[in-house]
């Protein structure tokens, strides 16, 4: 008897059909996580072109084509690795969503860099290896080997979310690079000194800066019997000592040296600063307008100062940190026969070279950045727009004056400082503030409950508000960036040296 033909049912049409739907889901999913690394190889290629319309015509025009490959790759990385510090803040408070914080981010680190940031891309370009000392034909050599060995291990470093500081990656790699070619002799080891000095200054600077601004916040506003009340009087306040500091730096950086005594500038920045005050008095009043009593209003009125830190933050940041990408590309540049300085010397680096910077720490910003600024926003310590404001407004200034002394610092640890700083202090004022202990008291008094009883030591470890083990891991970052990205930069030099000299 022959066999009956299949029938096709209805459910075994549907297993198929929800079959083909998975497997759509899973291509869909998996192209979706090479986007950004195409996107990335697409700017990459753009770069080679934008850099081959300058510098075709000059002799190595080819090795400053691929160098300006590899410092749009390197600005990339910073972009990814490093806009946490800028936003991450705000983000955590939600005070921004994610979609503002990029395109704030992007837009002020591109300005950060053009303007502001030829002065450190001059000491990472020739003040760490004495340019004048070095054939500039193996000068091209070493920064080619720093900036690929820095852009790998700042990739590997993101990858495995680790919180590298970039600039002691491209600081380490210069110096590993430059003494596996010429020795220890044409290393400036005052600069030297210098910038390693300003990386274990600066963190307890920024955290020092950011609880004393938390202190002040606490003092004059949050634990004030009329809340509202004191933050309409303080806000403006605020708002007006950043817009002054951040004038102050603008004519920093776009006057001639010396053209402006220091008393000027200080006049400067007050005039704008009560030029702010007058006009954010108003915006302070009006958002006040029918607000509770309440903690919860504070994070309201907060929300316009901490979005205004957080773009001057990345403004520094720009300024400051370019100089990872394009401080080698501007001493390669400067070998293949484009001087910059009057004397030959390495100075300011033309506009085209500062583009790649800026534009590739945006694109790898817009690309990578998302994941990293969730996990520092929300997982070192707990932030609200007030503490948030504290960290970025500190980490701010802290890397301006960087930026102004020509000081490469680290912005990562900056506002890891930070961070820390007010987390720290958080826990300090919570058992020892007596201004704090009379308030709760009279709240206590107030709804004739009875006053909360002191916890004991194992209540105080648990009631922690900072997590311990992010110290260890900022540390070990650090500890550890300077040797790893200088023996693969070495590395790297002899191969290059053994392949192409």
């Amino acid at each position: 008897m022959p066999p009956r033909p299949a029938v096709l049912t209805k459910r075994t049409l549907d297993k198929d059909l929800a079959k083909i739907t998975h497997a759509e889901d899973v291509a869909k999913h998996v192209l979706r996580r090479l986007v950004a690394p195409g996107l990335g190889l697409i700017f990459v290629g753009l770069t080679m072109i934008f850099a081959g319309v300058y510098v075709f015509d000059r002799p190595g025009a080819v090795l400053a084509v691929a160098a300006a490959a590899l410092a749009g790759y390197m600005a990339m990385n910073i972009g990814a690795n490093d806009v946490t510090n800028n936003v991450g803040a705000a983000v955590g408070a939600r005070a921004m969503t994610m979609g503002q914080a990029l395109v704030i981010a992007a837009i002020f680190e591109v300005l950060g860099a053009t303007i502001g940031g030829g002065e450190v891309v001059k000491t990472i370009s020739s003040n760490i290896v004495d340019a004048v000392q070095v054939p500039q034909a193996m000068l091209g050599w070493i920064m080619m080997a720093a900036l690929m060995a820095a852009a790998l291990w700042i990739n590997l470093a993101t990858w495995m979310n680790a919180p590298v500081s970039t600039t002691h990656a491209i600081v380490g790699a210069v110096i590993g690079a430059g003494i596996s070619a010429v020795g220890t002799e044409p290393v400036n080891w005052r600069v030297m000194l210098e910038i390693t000095s300003s990386w274990i200054t600066s963190p307890l600077i920024g955290g020092l800066i950011a609880a004393g601004l938390l202190y002040l916040i606490k003092t004059l506003i949050i634990y004030r019997d009329d809340k509202v009340a004191a933050a309409r009087r303080w806000v403006p306040v605020l708002v007006a000592v950043m817009a002054g500091g951040f004038m102050a730096y603008m004519v920093l950086q776009l006057s001639p040296v010396g053209r402006f005594p220091s008393l000027t500038i200080i006049l400067i920045g007050i005039g704008l600063g009560l030029v702010t005050w007058l006009a954010a008095r108003p915006l302070v009043f009006a958002q006040a307008r029918d607000l509770e009593n309440r903690n919860s209003s504070l994070r309201v009125l907060f929300r316009l100062p901490l979005i205004g830190s957080a773009a001057l933050l990345s403004f520094a940041h720009g300024a400051n940190d370019v100089s990872n990408a394009v401080g080698p590309l501007s001493a390669i540049v400067h070998s293949v026969g484009i001087g910059f300085g009057s004397d030959g010397s390495v100075g300011h680096p033309p506009l085209w070279v500062m583009l790649i910077g800026a534009l590739g720490i945006s694109v790898g910003l817009l690309l990578f950045g998302p994941r990293l600024i969730r996990l520092v926003g929300e997982e070192i310590t707990k932030l609200n727009p007030m503490r948030a404001y504290c960290v970025a407004l500190s980490t701010a200034f802290t890397v301006i004056v960087a930026s102004w002394l020509g000081l490469p610092v680290s912005t990562t640890h900056i506002a890891v400082g930070a961070v820390f700083g007010v987390g720290f202090f958080r826990e300090w004022y919570t058992r020892r503030s007596k201004r704090r202990i009379a308030y709760i008291r009279r709240k206590a008094e107030s709804f004739d409950i009875d006053e909360p009883e002191e916890p004991n030591i194992h209540e105080r470890r648990r009631r922690y508000l900072v997590r311990r083990s992010h110290f260890m891991t900022i540390v070990a970052a650090w500890i550890v960036t300077v040797p790893v990205s200088a023996t693969l930069a070495a590395a790297i030099y002899w191969a290059m040296f053994a392949l192409f000299v």
